[in-house]
């Protein structure tokens, strides 16, 4: 199978998205795929890689481009990559883009109008997890438990915002970018000065804002693997950040934060976990894969759910991938498992089209 592996993007999660196509590479068996490596750029403009994977990592590879022309989306053309002595035609996309333009179903509706198999969430799933206020709103209508929050737009009253959050979550609280990912743009407030820092700096990201009421919580994260009509649920793990919180840093440049597989909460808890984590994938209309986030509290051993991640980090740190090698599945089963349920699906849309 000639497999497109999309890396790069437009997003403030680019060098993320470097460090999982590195690890997805070296991974997925070349004895029976045949992958491609098709970067896109900080324009949004899509190059073939044929240079040493290391390049990817590093993000050297931008500067030795093939001048072959990559083609998604033509009346004329299949897509795949062409030169002069190049003709492949992709058979599927594994995109390990993450956050705006390859996580938020933007990339999959181009991939859908492509007729392309491709791993991961489809478009409404994609685009509903990328938005937390909208993932929020839908969670909250089935009945899903979430900390309190409140959305805030650039064109409200700041000042009117601020008055609102102090009086109905208080501090501390965690101001996001509802439409962001691993965790970038996110601050702690615990005062008002905090707060209207916060506020500037998520704005730097996303026109619109997700603010949550602070807990005192236990991070508990689990993968969620499989289509619509089977669904598999790894067992929990949880975060031990090396900051107040689990911030981009504390993700992806600290050695110091602690994941610790499995989980030692109680099989109770792991079980009403796992029951949310398949009722909000299913509420998304969720496909291939998803890491689920939630909080227990500390104080009263409450359980919210805090979000869900579409295309979730697959670094060789990254919780999903080490939560599914500790439920039996290993790093390279689980990419082929993640290729196999792209084909199923497109074999099912495809079918139904035929009818």
């Amino acid at each position: 199978m000639k497999i497109a592996l999309l890396f790069g993007g437009k997003s403030a999660e680019y060098e993320v998205s470097l460090m999982s196509a590195k690890s997805i590479y070296e991974n997925i068996d070349k004895k029976i795929h045949d992958v491609y490596l098709i970067g896109i750029d900080n324009k949004g403009e899509f190059h073939y890689f044929d240079g040493d994977i290391k390049s990817v990592a590093d993000g050297s590879w931008i500067n030795n481009v093939s001048d072959a022309e990559v083609v998604f989306c033509s009346s004329q053309k299949k897509p795949g990559i062409y030169s002069s002595d190049i003709n492949i035609v992709f058979d599927l996309v594994f995109p390990v883009l993450h956050g705006p333009f390859g996580e938020d179903g933007k990339l999959q509706g181009l991939l859908e109008i492509s007729n392309l198999a491709y791993v991961g969430c489809p478009v409404l799933a994609s685009a509903v997890a990328m938005d937390k206020d909208i993932a929020k709103k839908l969670f909250a209508f089935e009945g899903i438990n979430q900390v309190p929050h409140l959305t805030v737009c650039s064109w409200n009253n700041i000042e009117k915002s601020m008055i609102d959050i102090e009086e109905k979550l208080g501090y501390p609280c965690f101001v996001k970018p509802a439409n962001m990912g691993s965790s970038v743009g996110i601050s702690k407030a615990k005062n008002r000065d905090n707060l209207k820092k916060a506020i500037e700096n998520a704005f730097l990201y996303d026109h619109k804002l997700v603010v949550e009421k602070g807990i005192n919580a236990r991070e508990i994260e689990v993968s969620i693997l499989g289509n619509s009509e089977d669904i598999k649920v790894s067992c929990t793990g949880e975060i031990i950040p090396s900051d107040e919180f689990y911030d981009y840093d504390a993700k992806y440049k600290s050695n110091e934060s602690k994941l610790i597989i499995p989980s030692d909460i109680s099989i109770d808890d792991e079980n009403e976990i796992k029951k949310m984590a398949q009722k909000a994938y299913k509420t998304i209309n969720g496909e291939g894969l998803c890491r689920i986030d939630f909080f227990i509290d500390k104080d009263t051993n409450e359980i919210f759910l805090n979000e869900v991640n579409s295309m979730p980090g697959f670094t060789t740190i990254s919780m999903y991938p080490k939560l599914w090698e500790k439920s039996g599945i290993s790093y390279k089963e689980l990419v082929e498992r993640l290729i196999c349920l792209a084909v199923e699906r497109k074999e099912r849309e495809d079918a139904k089209k035929s009818k």
